[in-house]
């Protein structure tokens, strides 16, 4: 987070509206959200984790407007500026002003061909548009031309959905349902199954989309959910996708029930190891500890720890 944003959704009074936005102040969290030096590090060292992908925090810039554009350039030159102080601590995904989509794909473009960017990370909806509206279209355009690995990353549940499924209940026990506990997840894994049945990866067969989360409640439904191919007009069946344009991220969530399951759906090469750092960030040096008893050893180990990323990213190179 930079501190532009942060008072930029206060002037929005995006408090009221995203329970989401409080949860950025929790103990130390903000503090390690503003960091993007030797604290940051610090803690890697102490996780055992050798690199991080740095990208602006959920919402991110999707409730914003024309303002947006020149915030996102900041954004992403402050990234680019972190990475070059520590070239071999940190990468960078883009921050894009979506509700510009034109200027979006403009800086997703400056970001991967002049910074040197690994990704993008998108934030759900915008306003009331989900992202397979064809307002977006430029921006996967970009994205699908050039293969840059674009993490779906969860905000909260609409306000519509929030009424009908969370109201009425203790005000910490709704944010917490709306937010992190359920709602964030089914959010990005509707954003998700909607880009797909929109024929995006028809579109742009190579282009990689990351679900963090063991795959945001995706993987748990493929046996409903490839029932869609009944319907959905789709060149290829729903799995075919899953195998060949989505990778899988673990967002901190160590879980080898989790991992059983994402190596049940997809191939060990579509999973990337993550911490979700600072939410997710617990001492003890748990992330490496989960990594070294996962029961994935060899090949396999090497890319689910960070080779399947590498690969990901240095294939931006060749488009």
């Amino acid at each position: 987070m930079t501190a532009e944003v942060a008072e930029a959704w206060h002037a929005l009074g995006l408090e009221s509206r995203d329970p989401g936005i409080a949860y950025h102040q929790v103990g130390d969290i903000g503090t390690q959200l503003l960091d993007l030096s030797e604290g940051r590090i610090a803690l890697m060292e102490e996780a055992g984790v050798d690199v991080q992908v740095l990208s602006l925090t959920t919402p991110a810039l999707h409730d914003l407007g024309a303002e947006s554009v020149e915030i996102a350039r900041r954004v992403n030159d402050a990234l680019a500026d972190a990475v070059a102080r520590h070239p071999d601590r940190f990468e960078a995904m883009a921050t894009l002003p979506v509700a510009r989509p034109e200027a979006a794909a403009m800086e997703l473009e400056r970001c991967i061909v002049e910074l040197g960017f690994s990704g993008a990370i998108l934030a759900g909806r915008v306003d009331e548009r989900n992202l397979d509206h064809p307002d977006f279209a430029p921006l996967f355009k970009v994205a699908g031309k050039r293969r840059v690995p674009l993490l779906l990353h969860p905000r909260v549940a609409p306000d519509g959905v929030r009424e009908a499924w969370f109201s009425g209940l203790d005000a910490e026990v709704e944010a917490a349902l709306a937010g992190y506990a359920i709602g964030w997840h089914l959010d990005a894994g509707f954003q998700f199954i909607r880009l797909l049945l929109s024929g995006l990866f028809d579109r742009y067969p190579e282009l990689p989309v990351i679900l963090g989360h063991w795959g945001e409640l995706v993987l748990y439904y493929v046996d409903r959910l490839r029932a869609l191919d009944r319907v959905s007009g789709l060149k290829r069946p729903l799995e075919d996708y899953l195998r060949r344009n989505v990778y899988i991220g673990v967002s901190g969530m160590f879980s080898d029930e989790h991992l059983r399951r994402a190596l049940g759906v997809v191939r060990a090469d579509q999973l990337l190891f993550s911490t979700d750092f600072p939410y997710q960030y617990r001492p003890g040096r748990e992330a490496r500890s989960f990594l070294e008893n996962c029961g994935v050893s060899g090949p396999e180990l090497e890319g689910f720890a960070s080779g399947n990323w590498c690969r990901l990213r240095e294939a931006i190179l060749r488009h």
